[in-house]
């Protein structure tokens, strides 16, 4: 899917379903980083964790590829993506199949 600057897109992470593997760190570690409490956060603009329940980050278009391909791969399906204009869920497990 192509995004333009007025279809920033942000995730964000459902802790409660955070299996701790790790793989969107592998991925896209610019964006994702694994806690003490081995639950996968997202990182916002200053490097820093996001912790508070449902708080998404943008997603930087030069690594938007990788936040996808986080969201495909995670085996707790808890990475979400959508668009922040409207909080449409684009890829992720709530995202309407094509």
């Amino acid at each position: 899917m192509q995004t333009t600057d007025d279809q920033e897109l942000e995730v964000w992470i459902d802790q409660g379903l955070c299996t701790g593997d790790g793989i969107c760190a592998q991925y896209a570690p610019e964006v994702f980083e694994l806690d003490v409490d081995g639950l996968a956060y997202v990182k916002d603009e200053d490097d820093e964790l996001v912790q508070e329940p449902g708080a998404a980050v943008r997603v930087p278009l030069t690594i938007l590829r990788d936040v996808v391909d986080s969201a495909q791969e995670c085996p707790g399906d808890c990475i979400h993506v959508r668009r922040a204009s409207d909080t449409v869920e684009i890829y992720g497990p709530d995202a309407e199949s094509a």
